[in-house]
């Protein structure tokens, strides 16, 4: 859905470098109506700011990244950024930054990344992430918990006031080998907090889908909240068979919002 998106100094840089602005005198009051995927734009175009020539970048995964990735490849081409080297966190991406020469490498060469950017499924109020929807929930969080700094780009519509408040999926990766009972655990775990677990599917087969680590992901849906994080990030990862989870706790130091109102900038 469209929502309106006022003319706000704090955002107007972004907007118009992502062509969705153009200059105007500070006198001239300007009203646009601009999509979801704009807004990502906006918040993507704001992020790279953060950018600086001969850094390290993690390159995020997913709809709202993707911008991100292309306006770097597009400031690298312009010679505006120089000595870039990204470590994506998913083939997309990784196809993605090479179609744009972007030069890549990995944690094992880079096992310190100076920045990374990426969006998330949900934002709480401290700044904890829901990330992983898209499937690409592991290698983020590998490079992501390298980097000295977090960027995460976000529209509105990822507030949350807590971690599974929107109800939607809080994916788990987990391997293939006996992954019913893996699930059936995740279930009993939170069946206070009316947990259903479902196997991610594809395609009109309905056929797993397999992460670029060779898993599955099953995906948690929780009613009312699951308390303290941190209990119930180390209670998943002590089920055998469970490789990762989409928490991002105590990662993000800075998360960028576009909404209704422009640019939110909320720093750790």
């Amino acid at each position: 859905m469209a929502i309106p998106f006022p003319h706000f100094i704090s955002s107007e840089k972004a907007a118009m470098e992502a062509g969705l602005l153009v200059p105007s005198s500070p006198s001239s009051s300007v009203s646009v109506i601009l999509t979801q995927d704009d807004l990502k734009k906006i918040a993507a175009y704001k992020a790279v700011e953060y950018v600086e020539s001969g850094m390290v970048l993690g390159l995020g995964t997913g709809s709202t990244a993707k911008h991100a990735v292309n306006r770097i490849g597009e400031l690298l081409q312009q010679g505006k950024l120089k000595n870039i080297i990204g470590i994506p966190t998913s083939t997309i991406t990784h196809e993605q930054a090479l179609s744009l020469g972007i030069p890549l490498s990995d944690l094992d060469t880079h096992p310190v990344v100076d920045l990374a950017i990426d969006g998330a499924d949900e934002v709480d109020p401290y700044l904890n992430l829901v990330k992983g929807r898209g499937g690409s929930l592991l290698r983020e969080k590998m490079v992501e918990g390298a980097c000295k700094k977090f960027v995460c780009i976000v529209d509105e519509s990822k507030l949350v006031n807590y971690l599974g408040g929107s109800g939607l999926a809080m994916p788990v990766e987990v391997i293939k080998f006996c992954w019913k009972y893996t699930a059936g655990r995740l279930q009993s775990l939170f069946d206070e907090s009316g947990c259903v677990v479902k196997l991610r599917t594809f395609g009109e087969k309905k056929e797993p889908y397999v992460t670029d680590n060779g898993n599955y992901i099953v995906d948690l849906y929780f009613e009312k909240s699951i308390g303290d994080l941190k209990v119930a990030s180390d209670a998943i990862l002590n089920i055998a068979g469970v490789v990762e989870h989409g928490m991002f706790l105590d990662m993000a130091t800075t998360v960028i919002v576009a909404g209704e109102l422009g640019l939110t900038v909320k720093n750790k």
